[in-house]
């Protein structure tokens, strides 16, 4: 089955619900690469490049998660890397899903997400790869 990577970026270093969520994807067959916390954008594009991943996870709790998945977005770019479809979740405020979304990213979950929610929502992007999901909170 493709593989999903789940990335923390930055200095955010509670990985918990990250490593959490990697493995319920996995344990459904999935292959699952968790990185190391503390990634920056740069480090995160050139592993989805390097992994050939379809599904990126981003696991953000520092409250910079516009700034890091802009950031990833625009890299993606010139990497050739622009048809992976990246989730973003944990403590992301309702307010800025429109502007997540706005974007390029295709799935938010919010603190509280169901897992089955979160693990359906990687279902589909896999089926539907152009489709942005509705939030999962």
């Amino acid at each position: 089955m493709p593989g999903t990577r789940t990335v923390k970026p930055w200095l955010d270093g509670h990985d918990r619900g990250a490593n959490v969520i990697a493995l319920f994807p996995r344990d459904t067959g999935y292959e699952v690469i968790g990185t190391d916390p503390h990634q920056a954008p740069e480090q995160i594009v050139a592993i989805v490049v390097a992994e050939d991943a379809p599904v990126l996870g981003l696991s953000v709790l520092s409250g910079a998660h516009l700034t890091i998945a802009q950031k990833v977005i625009n890299l993606s770019a010139p990497e050739d890397a622009v048809d992976v479809r990246a989730l973003v979740g944990d403590i992301i405020p309702d307010v800025d899903i429109p502007s997540l979304e706005a974007m390029g990213i295709r799935a938010v979950s919010t603190l509280g997400a169901d897992m089955g929610q979160i693990l359906e929502n990687i279902d589909r992007l896999y089926a539907a790869p152009n489709q942005t999901l509705e939030p999962t909170c």
